[in-house]
């Protein structure tokens, strides 16, 4: 019915559905993603006619010719120098002393020091193999079952694009023509929301099934242990520090925190004397392969985008949904099951540039506000990490601990109950991701 409709609208023809066939059919052979987006541009451009294919290899470089891109690489090495130099454990042994008055206190910790990581690296994968290395084993010995303390890394990781500052967050705003910078303040509240649903829902789950007890100690102990953590570790908080206060100043762009953040990791990198220069091909590298990865995506999207605003793709999709119903509620409803759905087959970049241009006028029709759009839009998608069948956090995971991935994904739905919540929280109230704004974006 919905097709019919957008073809009544748009008079779509094999200049749509051939690219579409061939994407789905790419995807389905493992063809890498930004190959698959940039054949169905090709196809879509020669078949339609619409612009000439001469404009492709322009588009390529227009489409990633932006200054706030250059935070993705930067925010992907912070992370990395960050648990080459050690740092990433201060974050334990600080979260650990926070919750260990509690029962079930390591298990908050794991999932408080995914928030921390969140809060410095924007990547949610990098997130889950830096915490899943330290935690599952501990939290397996604490008295969690494997696939559980799998499926709580993982969930915890989410928070990775979530809690800014976010390479999705750069990678929407720069899509939409949005200020990073306003969606990561926009983003605070939304992303500790989910990490607070992870956290209860943890909280809850040791309680019905007893996984790990908790050492009970006076204020006074743990006044101690805290003031020890905090001693040995503090310094570890300044990356964290200068990028939320450079960012939510005003006194940096997103990309200068980001390379300042760099440029301090190493240096405390060189002082504690755990870092050397013979790490850095290594650690290059291996930040290249990420961005690697995330930058053609963005490059091939480009002329995707264009071919499908020219035959009028978007503004049809609006039309023909809004044909079925015009309930704003039902509207927004069906656009997170658009988004859960997509993010259960897809990564969060495809997604983004894919689906926000065209799901961004339904929002605007229904009087969406567009910062909460993009919140809702990324929270959503963040689930589809936790889901199969492609869970990217749960092949990490199950990677690092040789667990079946069912298992854990088993393990993992009080987690994507509960993050369902917070998202429905966000479409339907608007104070959640616009509370922390300027009345200009409200």
């Amino acid at each position: 019915m919905l097709w019919s409709s957008l073809n009544q609208t748009v008079e779509l023809g094999w200049a749509f559905y051939l690219p579409v066939i061939m994407f789905v059919g790419l995807i389905a052979l493992a063809v890498p993603v930004w190959a698959a987006i940039g054949s169905a541009a090709i196809v879509m451009l020669i078949v339609s006619g619409d612009l000439p294919l001469s404009l492709v290899g322009e588009s390529l470089f227009t489409g990633i010719d932006a200054f706030a891109l250059t935070a993705v690489p930067l925010f992907i090495l912070t992370g990395d120098v960050l648990v080459r130099t050690g740092l990433s454990r201060k974050f334990l042994d600080v979260a650990e002393a926070l919750t260990c008055f509690a029962k079930g206190g390591f298990g908050s910790a794991t999932v408080l020091v995914c928030g921390m990581f969140a809060a410095i690296s924007g990547s949610d994968a990098a997130g889950a193999a830096a915490v899943g290395r330290m935690t599952i084993n501990r939290l397996v010995e604490s008295g969690y079952p494997r696939p559980y303390a799998c499926a709580l890394v993982a969930a915890g990781a989410c928070t990775g694009i979530l809690i800014p500052p976010s390479i999705a967050y750069i990678i929407i705003g720069l899509v939409l023509g949005i200020s990073a910078s306003t969606l990561f303040l926009a983003a605070l509240i939304p992303g500790l929301a989910i990490l607070v649903s992870i956290l209860i829902t943890n909280i809850i789950m040791n309680r019905l099934y007893a996984y790990e007890g908790g050492g009970m100690m006076t204020m006074g102990e743990w006044l101690a242990n805290l003031g020890t953590a905090l001693k040995s570790g503090w310094y570890a908080f300044i990356v964290p520090g200068i990028i939320f206060y450079g960012i939510f100043s005003g006194r940096l762009t997103p990309t200068e925190a980001g390379a300042t953040a760099v440029v301090v990791t190493i240096i405390m990198g060189f002082i504690l004397r755990t870092l050397t220069l013979a790490d850095f091909p290594s650690m290059l590298v291996s930040s290249a392969k990420v961005n690697g990865v995330i930058l053609p995506i963005i490059a091939f999207s480009a002329p995707l985008a264009e071919a499908l605003a020219i035959m009028g793709v978007p503004q049809g999709f609006v039309a023909s949904i809004t044909s079925l119903t015009d309930d704003p509620y039902l509207l927004i409803l069906l656009m997170i099951g658009i988004l859960i759905a997509a993010g259960c087959v897809m990564e969060t970049t495809p997604n983004i540039v894919i689906l926000a241009p065209i799901l961004k006028p339904l929002a605007d029709n229904i009087g969406m506000n567009e910062i909460q759009f993009c919140i809702m839009m990324i929270t959503a998608l963040g689930v589809g990490f936790i889901t199969p069948p492609l869970g990217l956090n749960l092949f990490v995971v199950s990677g690092i601990t040789g667990e079946s991935i069912l298992k854990i994904a088993a393990r993992a739905v009080p987690f994507v109950l509960t993050m369902l919540i917070v998202v429905i929280l966000i479409a339907y109230i608007p104070a959640v991701s616009t509370t922390l704004l300027p009345e200009i974006y409200r």
